[in-house]
């Protein structure tokens, strides 16, 4: 056998951030990747987290905040691609920071030239950082405080350490959520995950607006979790969710929508209980009454012994959009009283969606309109859940500036 080729600089360089990453704190292996930044033919490197409400990148080590609205670091952002502008230091490269279908931020990269070499570590670099923080974040509070622009109460934290990603997907299927007030949730919530072929997605909103709502929605997002971690289809899981909240919080209710896509065939099923009822998108179109059924009532009022859910399906088209919400979107009023509307809401998404817009891009927008129509005063919790089922789209990537490199 023929000897092994001798690793790189570069193979070093992400060799040894790998091991920083299990040997330091998260600060301190980022402040060793840009002290890497030169064996890597690079000037700087930085990394920015998209701070809870999406409205500025905020840099982990240093730098000012910058917004995701004006600036060509929020392009990045904003876009999932990569963008790149002359400086005084050298060129400035922005690039998406992702967690799968998940965008957590971006990197920035200061070179004094850029050929085909240096743009695949710069990818690489923000690939390898991405999971780096990924696999952190969860039990470090160093990015939470980062990206909390003030305090959160005590019902928000226990719900938040409950939610999942604000997206999950494949290039199948995604599913996109967003929630506010950001900083205090009442009682509504959200759960998506990924089991193989199926997108499981779920839309919760509990009685009432204290910790017992709160507690109501993590009871019935951790009875769901259960269920369909052990397997259970829909309607068993439904049933779980209910005897779970009778049984713990026999004084407290609430609505939700369980639901399943099947990524290979495009059947969506749901069970509705008491919840506004999903809505479907086709062809940039809201098609009336497509997602109509009867309701279950309302989970945790004690009906759930011997009772049988009724299971939903419909066979989507590609490209088809299922959208879910709480009562606090379309219920939410302007200086003059005005709904913001189910029409103006289902708008919104129709002409982001004939612009190409990414759903998570979309979401972030709407709520921003949302918040700002009752001038950033929320009296009920606003969440909205977007599922799109795309089998024939493409993997969307990165787009070069070497055209496909």
């Amino acid at each position: 056998m023929g000897e092994s080729p001798a690793l790189s600089d570069s193979e070093r360089v992400f060799e040894d951030l790998v091991r920083a990453a299990h040997d330091h704190g998260p600060i301190e292996a980022l402040e060793l990747a840009d002290r890497y930044a030169r064996a890597l033919g690079l000037t700087r490197v930085n990394v920015h987290l998209v701070d809870l409400q999406q409205r500025v990148l905020v840099p982990l080590v240093t730098g000012p905040e910058l917004d995701v609205d004006s600036t060509l670091a929020g392009e990045a952002y904003r876009f999932e691609s990569m963008r790149l502008a002359e400086g005084e230091s050298g060129l400035n490269l922005w690039l998406p920071l992702m967690n799968g279908s998940d965008r957590m931020g971006v990197l920035h990269v200061v070179a004094g030239a850029l050929d085909r070499p240096t743009l695949h570590r710069c990818r690489t670099l923000a690939a390898l950082l991405s999971l780096i923080i990924n696999s952190q974040r969860a039990h470090s509070d160093t990015y939470l405080r980062r990206i909390r622009k003030r305090n959160v109460d005590l019902r928000t934290e226990m719900l938040r350490a409950f939610l999942p990603p604000r997206s999950v997907g494949t290039e199948r299927g995604v599913s996109t959520a967003v929630l506010e007030p950001a900083y205090g949730v009442g009682g509504d919530a959200y759960d998506h995950s990924i089991t193989r072929d199926v997108l499981h997605a779920t839309i919760l909103d509990a009685m009432g607006h204290d910790l017992a709502s709160g507690l109501t929605a993590a009871v019935a997002m951790a009875g769901a979790r259960n269920a369909r971690r052990s397997g259970a289809g829909l309607a068993q899981l439904t049933g779980n969710v209910g005897a779970a909240l009778s049984e713990w919080l026999p004084d407290q209710f609430c609505t939700g929508v369980f639901s399943t896509l099947d990524l290979a065939g495009g059947v969506f099923s749901w069970i509705n209980c008491g919840h506004p009822a999903p809505l479907l998108i086709r062809r940039q179109e809201l098609v009336g009454g497509a997602l109509d059924r009867p309701a279950e009532p309302p989970l945790g009022l004690g009906l759930e012994e011997g009772r049988s859910h009724t299971l939903h399906q419909i066979q989507l088209e590609p490209g088809d959009q299922i959208l879910m919400y709480t009562d606090g979107v379309v219920e939410a009023r302007d200086s003059h009283g005005e709904m913001f509307g189910l029409e103006r809401f289902v708008e919104f998404i129709i002409r982001a969606t004939a612009g190409d817009e990414r759903t998570p891009e979309t979401l972030r927008r709407l709520i921003q309109d949302i918040r700002d129509y009752q001038q950033g005063h929320f009296t009920d919790d606003a969440t909205i859940m977007l599922i799109q089922w795309c089998p024939t789209t493409r993997f969307h990537g990165d787009e070069s500036v070497f055209g496909g490199v």
